[in-house]
């Protein structure tokens, strides 16, 4: 079998089953698992995919910069922060986290609303300027410029001084077995730390995010409450995160 078509095979495989295990698959078609391991690499290089132990899960194409995100399902983006920002009850202190979805969450706000907003996300707290009885909290530290957030020490020190109700987050990939993930491993341990400091974490999932993953892990889905996806993802592709206990909102 050409290289090509293998590689071709691996894609179909994880595309129907959502995820690749190399050894069955080195058996299946009597080749060396090394031989196997060499097209994941070359897979992985490209962006195909993502490689975990023993064989590798779909890749996330929310890996991309802050501008190509808002070019990337804009208008499921939109109802889903619509729907999350119907979550928000008066008197709350939310935590928003950064990226494209989480700037859809606070458009969309109640104008009237009275609530406190904390986020590192310099383009969140634009978005709540208009909003007059928001009070904002914008958490600083060195800007990640491929996400338009701040990330580091400062971050996650000025979060711990913080107690909110929810936390909306942002990640490239949600994945049953994998849990919640992120392409920056910065980023991973700040959204880690801002989850901690709110009783419910619900996830912003497009559907280019659900059963994919990314290189660095937030948190197991264990910790988290609930997700707000788009109206029309497939019930098949929700059923495991139901099964988890997590609270699924459609937009």
């Amino acid at each position: 079998m050409l290289t090509s078509h293998r590689k071709n095979l691996i894609l179909e495989r994880l595309q129907r089953d959502g995820q690749f295990i190399a050894k069955e698959f080195s058996r299946e078609l009597g080749l060396s698992e090394d031989t196997i391991r060499r097209d994941l690499r070359e897979l992985a290089g490209d962006g195909r995919l993502q490689r975990v132990h023993g064989g590798a899960l779909p890749a996330s194409p929310a890996v991309a910069d802050f501008a190509v995100r808002q070019r990337l399902g804009s208008e499921g983006k939109a109802a889903i922060g619509r729907a999350a920002a119907a979550l928000v009850q008066p008197g709350q202190v939310i935590i928003l986290d950064g990226g494209t979805t989480a700037v859809q969450v606070a458009r969309h706000l109640a104008q009237n609303l009275r609530a406190t907003v904390v986020t590192h996300s310099p383009s969140v707290a634009v978005a709540l300027v208009a909003h007059s009885q928001v009070e904002v909290v914008l958490l600083g530290g060195r800007l990640f410029k491929h996400s338009i957030v701040a990330v580091g020490a400062a971050v996650i020190e000025a979060a711990a001084q913080v107690r909110a109700d929810i936390f909306f987050m942002g990640v490239t990939g949600i994945h049953p077995e994998a849990g919640l993930s992120t392409g920056d491993l910065e980023e991973a341990h700040v959204k880690r730390a801002l989850s901690r400091r709110a009783a419910e974490t619900i996830v912003l999932a497009s559907s280019e995010k659900l059963h994919a993953a990314s290189a660095y892990v937030i948190v197991p889905l264990s910790e988290v409450s609930g997700m707000v996806v788009e109206a029309d993802a497939p019930e098949e592709l929700l059923a495991p995160f139901k099964r988890a206990g997590l609270t699924v909102t459609r937009a």
